[in-house]
């Protein structure tokens, strides 16, 4: 009897995925190694940069239900290399303004441009994994945001210390135009992938994981208003969605204004804060790593879902309440470790997508994504709130209100998201 081979076509795409997550953080956070010789040049105010961090995020928040609906509709091989190319030439173009109102026009544009990725990487993922690995699955994209940044920003800091900050957006937004061509020629669905073995194929539908959901032979879901109803009438959904508005508060701190905090608070020399600054970003790499494998393995061994999901996310929130210790030690070395226990932490609570993935209507993944992207994304507003609580110069009131929304987080998915299991959809 002839034995079936299984291939190993998934870690293929995770790769890619890895991959296009660390290209969508480097146009998201270009910005912050560029802000100090950009506000100088184009003389704007503490305030003003507040708003040009906040804007990307408020327009990628406001499009994240549209764009899960096109996640849902359009087959991620065409959708994901579209929007590479238009985010991509939006960051390009950055390096060619002059006032503050076309960045703050380019950088609404990306955020417009980035609204469907991550619907598409969780799509993705649930598709080609099966669940007892797919919060391994997602802490290795999600991993591609921090090792991308831990070790881009030294790169990035050099690359704009020879090319100016004009010259940094022009590169970063090249590298983004080359991998949508990549992504084009190489990504496929699972059926739709000639190289994948069918024993992969039943391992991965066997575990859970959706090869189905977007064959070619299968007629495409049509959305409905129900289908949107759906996306807020559970509670433990609205648990997830909280919660991630309270990482997201430490998240965009570290993407905006963590590079300045150094610079201009702390007094670090520019290029060696972009070393320093890479620590915390290191530090959250290995803390979603270690909470995906670790969520997988729990799961493995029988711990039930609250325990293996839930208790690296809550974990993870705490940690993140260290930041504040950096207000109380002017010690270099102090400083970075408390904001690398912060940054870890962060990095611990970074597999909330796998939630999504597990919770929502498998008919409205895309949707209930877009939507924990949409209301997490209310985050986006604290790089703004931060530029009015440090217009004085102190950034210690930024790190005591990042600590308190991150206990709110806590308290989150302790008593609102409960039991973990798939809605069945109230008809």
């Amino acid at each position: 009897m002839a034995v079936k081979t299984q291939t190993r076509k998934r870690y293929n795409i995770l790769v890619m995925i890895f991959v296009t997550v660390v290209i969508n953080y480097l146009d998201r956070t270009n910005i912050s190694v560029a802000a100090f010789a950009l506000r100088t040049d184009l003389g704007i105010s503490t305030e003003q940069m507040g708003w040009v961090f906040s804007v990307f995020g408020i327009f990628y928040a406001s499009l994240q239900i549209p764009g899960g609906i096109l996640a849902d509709s359009i087959k991620s091989r065409i959708l994901y290399s579209i929007i590479l190319v238009l985010w991509s030439v939006a960051t390009l173009v950055q390096g060619f303004i002059n006032s503050l109102a076309a960045l703050i026009g380019l950088r609404a544009s990306i955020g417009v441009f980035e609204a469907p990725s991550y619907p598409i990487n969780n799509l993705v993922v649930t598709r080609w994994f099966p669940e007892k690995e797919r919060a391994s699955a997602i802490a290795v994209y999600t991993s591609g945001q921090f090792l991308g940044l831990a070790f881009l920003m030294p790169v990035l800091t050099l690359i704009q210390n020879a090319l100016g900050w004009r010259g940094l957006f022009i590169v970063s937004g090249l590298i983004g135009i080359v991998w949508a061509v990549v992504w084009y020629l190489f990504y496929r669905d699972p059926r739709d992938h000639k190289s994948v073995s069918e024993s992969e194929l039943e391992y991965i539908e066997k575990g859970g994981g959706l090869v189905g959901s977007k064959s070619e032979d299968e007629e495409k879901k049509k959305f409905t208003w129900d289908d949107f109803k759906q996306a807020f009438i559970y509670q433990k959904l609205w648990g997830i969605y909280l919660g991630q508005v309270c990482l997201g508060a430490v998240t965009w701190f570290f993407l905006t204004w963590f590079p300045t905090y150094l610079v201009e608070f702390r007094g670090l020399d520019f290029v060696k804060s972009g070393f320093y600054a890479s620590v915390p970003y290191l530090a959250a790499f290995l803390g979603i790593l270690l909470s995906g494998f670790a969520s997988d393995t729990l799961t493995k061994k029988g711990f039930s879902a609250e325990i293996s999901r839930k208790a690296p996310i809550i974990i993870g929130m705490l940690m993140t309440i260290f930041i504040v210790g950096a207000n109380y030690t002017n010690d270099t070395f102090f400083i970075i470790l408390f904001l690398a226990l912060a940054g870890f932490g962060m990095g611990l609570a970074s597999i909330a997508w796998v939630f999504v993935s597990l919770i929502a209507p498998k008919e409205n993944l895309g949707l209930v994504g877009g939507v924990f992207n949409c209301i997490g994304g209310l985050s986006v507003f604290v790089p703004a709130i931060i530029g009015y609580l440090v217009s004085d110069g102190d950034f210690s009131p930024a790190l005591v209100f990042i600590a308190i929304v991150s206990l709110i987080g806590v308290l989150s998915y302790i008593f609102i998201v409960g039991k973990v299991e798939r809605i069945v959809p109230k008809k």
